[in-house]
């Protein structure tokens, strides 16, 4: 109770405040023409170039005699194109994450002798040290996954004997360590917070050495532990195009900045989770599902007039969370084809028929095809513009029955093998601490005696 009237006492002060506020710290865009690179974006949209890294490659246009042409969206892991990784790993019926984990991590395709050897380090990787759930996850739960998982990221630098070694064995140790755990960590969470914050009964499952980080991660997070042999290989798929995206994604952009001051793996990994968690970043899938559980209500599926006027309101503001987009559309660097949206349409289909979700699937698909148009209308810019990943990632994750509370830890489970690699590299090759710079526009002036002060706020109540 004591806290609650701290808390409110502390509100009616800073409220009033806030007004005060929002007229000192707003820039006025004039002062971000010239060559401030807002958002370390350049005028043409393209990302301000700050390093090189042989870790991702991401391919959304050709720049052709300074323009930007549009092309078919690629995404490389270490040279490998994602899209030939996942056809070879669907066509033989192997589960491929740790793969593509090694991949990352080791720079090279293991043989099937060294895959063994490291699926085998992996499962010991997964186990959590000894008390973990008990002490850190059981004893402070909390209602946001994303936090849970950065406090325990944090909190595992106290069961590292080294924590600070940024020798490369060690750093691979922690990569290894945290790439296993990490879907420990957010099952073992979700089953927390259900119990704690839900009501329903506390079910935490270990993982079982031979079983792949998606079969593990299905088995764990359902009460009953069972799952189907598809829906474990499409999620083997979302992680395998969640893990990597290249250098200049924020997640993985704060990881290197952060890692290029010589700071610990856990501060680093934490910092870029973080991250991920923004709705403009990872957590754009559950906004993907937000949004289309408003358009559901408000249209008929079946009349692409009734859909179009619905996307209109949501442009206009006029409806869903009133921000103006339509989440799911767009990239920063994909132009004509986000390849990872292309493969979960390509193998999600299926699955949507068999569990009941084939008309959901549909309605995504136009409002793909229908917002297109209407975003590229809204913007007057006829600018190539594409489906984007979270546009179908967060309805495949609710038909393999994760919640949306999980969505977006599934994906830092997944990219955490791209951070962990891109990691290693800041440390290796860069040793230089990033230091962009900020044009100061305040007015200068000089400072005032107490007593020759004039009020600036009038309607803070005393406390």
């Amino acid at each position: 109770m004591i806290e609650k009237d701290n808390n409110n006492t502390l509100k009616a002060y800073t409220g009033p405040l806030s007004r005060t506020l929002r007229e000192e710290y707003t820039i006025g865009e004039e002062y971000y023409r010239g060559d401030v690179k807002r958002g370390l974006r350049n005028s043409d949209g393209t990302g301000v170039l700050v390093g090189v890294t042989k870790v991702g490659s991401v391919q959304g246009y050709l720049l052709q005699d300074g323009q930007r042409v549009p092309t078919p969206g690629r995404l490389y892991y270490r040279g490998i194109e994602l899209n030939d990784i996942v056809e070879a790993h669907r066509k033989a019926g192997t589960f491929g994450f740790e793969e593509v984990a090694y991949l990352l991590l080791m720079g090279f395709l293991p043989t099937k002798d060294e895959l063994a050897r490291f699926d085998r380090v992996m499962s010991q990787a997964r186990k959590l040290p000894e008390g973990f759930t008990e002490g850190m996850i059981m004893r402070h739960p909390s209602k946001n996954m994303m936090n849970e998982l950065a406090r325990s990221v944090l909190s595992l630098y106290s069961y590292d004997p080294d924590p600070d070694d940024t020798s490369i064995a060690n750093l691979l140790l922690q990569s290894v360590k945290l790439i296993g755990c990490f879907p420990s960590i957010v099952a073992n969470s979700y089953a927390v917070k259900r119990h704690y914050f839900q009501g329903d009964s506390l079910h935490i499952h270990f993982p079982v050495p031979e079983l792949s980080t998606a079969e593990n991660f299905l088995r764990m997070i359902r009460p009953d532990t069972n799952y189907t042999e598809e829906e474990a290989h499409l999620l083997d798929m979302m992680l395998m195009v969640h893990a990597e995206h290249g250098g200049g994604n924020n997640s993985t952009f704060v990881c290197r900045a952060m890692s290029s001051s010589g700071t610990d793996t856990y501060s680093a990994i934490a910092g870029a989770v973080g991250s991920l968690k923004g709705p403009l970043h990872g957590g754009a899938n559950a906004k993907v599902m937000e949004m289309f559980h408003y358009i559901k209500e408000n249209v008929d599926p079946h009349d692409d007039g009734s859909i179009r006027d619905y996307l209109n309101k949501l442009l206009d503001k006029e409806a869903g969370d009133h921000s103006g987009k339509l989440y799911g559309l767009g990239h920063a660097v994909y132009t004509i084809s986000d390849p990872r949206a292309v493969l979960l349409k390509k193998y999600a289909q299926h699955l949507a028929e068999i569990k009941g979700y084939a008309e959901d699937f549909a309605l995504l698909q136009k409002v793909e095809e229908l917002g297109i148009p209407l975003v590229q209308e809204h913007r007057h810019d006829d600018t190539p513009l594409c489906a984007n990943v979270d546009m179908y990632s967060g309805l495949v994750y609710t038909m393999l029955g994760i919640p949306p509370d999980v969505f977006t830890p599934l994906f830092a489970s997944a990219r955490i093998a791209g951070w962990c690699a891109n990691r290693i590299e800041e440390l290796i090759t860069c040793r230089r601490i990033m230091r962009p710079a900020y044009r100061a526009v305040t007015i200068h002036g000089h400072y005032i005696p107490m007593e020759e002060r004039t009020a600036h706020l009038t309607d803070v109540p005393n406390v």
